[in-house]
C-alpha cells in the first residue's frame, strides 16, 4: 500500500517535520496568493464596465454579463475543482488552475470584442476556482504528514483571510488600475500574479503521489461522476439565469432549475461515485447547515458591497472606486479578527458574534439616509467587517472538521459555491429594489432583507447544539502517524 506521505501527496523525508515546519512560508503563500485571486477578480471588474461598455460599443446593461460569467463559472467550477483534486491530486489541479487564470488574463487583456471578454472571464472563473478546495486539501494532507489532528490555527485563518476578505479589496483596486492602465489593466494583472504563484507552487509544495485507479476514459468518468457534474451544472446554470432575471423572473429558468435538480438527485443517490454525496448531506446536517449559514452571510455581506456602494454613489455622487476605498475599513478589521480566531480554532463562538453582528449592522443601516455624516456609514460596515471575519473564520473551522477527510476537496468547493448563490441572491435582491431609482427607502428595504436573513443566521447557530466551542487542538500525533503509515492520508473519515 502506499505509505502515508505518499497519499498525503507529499515527498517522504528521511525525518517526520514538527507543525510549524511543515507550514512553512514556502508552502501556504501560493496558497493564498492562488485562494484570493477568485474573490478579488469577482468584484474588480465593477469598476471597469463602463470603460469596457465605451470601447466595445455596447451598453452598460449588456457589459454586465462579463460579472455574471465569472459568477456562473466559479459557482459551478468550485466543487468541480475539488472532486477533481481528491481523484488526479490537489498540487496538479491548483498549477492547472493557475495557468488557466494565466490564460484567461492574457485573452482578456488582448480582446477587442465582448465575446471573447466573456470566454476570458469564465477561463478566470474556472481557473481561480481551483485555488480555495485543492488549499484546503492540501493543508488537510499536509497536516496528516505531519502528525497534526488540524493545522495550526494560523494557516486556516490565513486563508480564510485570502478567500474571504480579499473581496472587498476588488473594487478599489479595480478603480486604480482603470485610472492609472485602463480597463485592460483589469486582466492583464492577472498575469504577474499568476507567473509568481505558479513558481512559487512549482518550488514549495511537493509532487502529489502517482494518481490510483485506472486511467481508462470510461473509468475515470465514473469515479469523478462526470454525469453528476454535468447535472449539477445544468441546475446551477438555470438557477442563476433565473436569479439574474429579476426584476423580470425568467419562470422557465426556474421550473428548469427544479427538474434538473430533481434529476440530480435521483441520479447521486444512486451513483457508486457521487460527485454531491445527498446521504451524506441527509446525514451530516452539520455541515449542511454550515453551507446554509454561509450562504446568507453572504448574501448580507455582498449586499453591503454592492448596495450600499450604489446607494453612496447615486446619493452623494461618489465614483465607484471612491465608494469602494469606504470599503478598505471593513476589509481590514475582518482580516484582523480573522487571525486570533483561527488560531485558537473557536467555532461556535465567533458564528454567533457573526450573526449579531450581521444583525445589529442590517439595523443600523436603517437609520442611514443621503445626509448622514459619512462616519456613521463606515461605522456600519465596520460592524459587517466584525460579522464577515468571524463567521468566515467559524464557518471555515467547521467546515474542515465537518467533512468527511476523503470528501473535502468537493466540500470546500461547495462551501465557496453556496456563497456564490448567497451573493448572486443579493444581487438579485440590489436590482428589484434599486430597479426604478436608488433612493434612501429602497435602502431601508434591503435593511429589513438582512435583517430577516440575519434572523435566520442567528437562530441557526443557536440551535445547533452539534457546534463545537472550539475544534481539536493542534497536536502533534507522531506514534498515530506511524501506527497508520501503511494507511492512505485520505483514510480517516471526520464526520462531526
Amino acid at each position: 500500500m502506499t505509505s502515508a506521505p505518499a497519499a498525503a501527496g507529499l515527498q517522504p523525508s528521511g525525518a517526520q517535520p514538527d507543525g510549524g515546519n511543515a507550514f512553512s512560508w514556502r508552502f501556504i503563500t501560493p496558497l493564498f496568493m492562488g485562494s484570493a485571486l477568485n474573490p478579488v477578480n469577482s468584484s474588480l471588474i465593477a469598476t471597469a464596465l463602463v470603460p469596457i461598455a465605451a470601447a466595445m460599443h455596447v451598453s452598460v446593461g449588456r457589459i454586465a454579463v462579463l460579472v455574471s460569467a465569472l459568477y456562473l463559472a466559479s459557482s459551478i467550477a468550485q466543487p468541480t475543482a475539488g472532486k477533481l483534486a481528491e481523484e488526479f491530486g490537489p498540487r496538479r489541479v491548483f498549477l492547472a488552475g493557475i495557468l488557466i487564470v494565466l490564460v484567461g488574463g492574457v485573452v482578456g487583456g488582448v480582446s477587442q470584442n465582448l465575446t471573447t471578454l466573456i470566454v476570458a472571464r469564465v477561463l478566470i472563473g474556472v481557473g481561480t476556482s481551483a485555488g480555495y478546495p485543492s488549499a484546503m486539501l492540501l493543508i488537510r494532507r499536509r497536516a496528516e504528514w505531519a502528525g497534526l489532528d488540524k493545522p495550526p490555527g494560523g494557516v486556516l485563518g490565513g486563508l480564510q483571510i485570502a478567500g474571504a476578505a480579499t473581496a472587498a479589496l476588488g473594487l478599489p483596486l479595480g478603480g486604480v488600475l482603470v485610472s492609472a492602465f485602463g480597463w485592460r489593466a483589469t486582466f492583464f494583472v492577472n498575469v504577474p500574479v499568476a507567473l509568481v504563484t505558479l513558481i512559487m507552487a512549482g518550488f514549495g509544495i511537493p509532487p502529489d503521489a502517482p494518481a490510483g485507479g485506472s486511467r481508462k476514459a470510461r473509468d475515470v468518468a465514473a469515479r469523478i461522476d462526470l454525469a453528476g457534474i454535468a447535472g449539477f451544472g445544468g441546475a446551477m446554470t438555470a438557477l442563476l439565469v433565473f436569479l439574474m432575471s429579476l426584476p423580470r423572473p425568467d419562470w422557465t429558468a426556474l421550473g428548469l432549475a427544479v427538474v434538473l435538480d430533481a434529476g440530480l438527485v435521483f441520479w447521486e443517490l444512486r451513483a457508486s461515485h457521487p460527485f454531491i454525496d445527498m446521504r451524506l448531506l441527509a446525514s451530516n446536517l452539520a455541515l449542511t447547515r454550515t453551507y446554509l449559514r454561509w450562504a446568507l452571510m453572504a448574501l448580507c455581506v455582498y449586499t453591503v458591497l454592492y448596495g450600499i456602494t450604489q446607494w453612496i454613489e447615486a446619493g452623494r455622487g461618489l465614483s465607484a472606486s471612491a465608494a469602494g476605498l469606504l470599503l478598505l475599513p471593513m476589509a481590514a478589521i475582518s482580516a484582523i479578527i480573522m487571525g486570533p480566531i483561527s488560531q485558537r480554532n473557536l467555532v461556535r463562538g465567533p458564528l454567533i458574534a457573526g450573526a449579531a453582528a450581521s444583525l445589529a449592522g442590517a439595523a443600523g443601516v436603517l437609520f442611514l439616509t443621503t445626509s448622514t455624516p459619512v462616519i456613521w456609514i463606515v461605522i456600519v460596515t465596520l460592524i459587517f467587517g466584525i460579522a464577515l471575519g468571524t463567521a468566515a473564520s467559524g464557518n471555515q473551522t467547521a467546515l474542515y472538521t465537518q467533512a468527511a477527510a476523503g470528501q473535502l476537496g468537493t466540500a470546500a468547493g461547495l462551501f465557496r459555491t453556496f456563497g456564490y448563490v448567497g451573493s448572486i441572491a443579493s444581487s438579485a435582491i440590489i436590482s428589484i429594489v434599486f430597479h426604478q431609482r436608488v433612493s434612501d427607502h429602497g435602502l431601508h428595504v434591503i435593511a429589513v432583507i438582512m435583517i430577516a436573513a440575519s434572523a435566520v443566521t442567528l437562530l441557526v447557530t443557536l440551535a445547533d447544539r452539534r457546534l463545537r466551542t472550539r475544534a481539536p487542538a493542534t497536536v502533534p500525533v507522531s506514534s498515530q502517524l506511524a501506527s497508520r503509515d501503511e494507511q492512505p492520508a485520505d483514510s480517516n473519515q471526520e464526520n462531526s
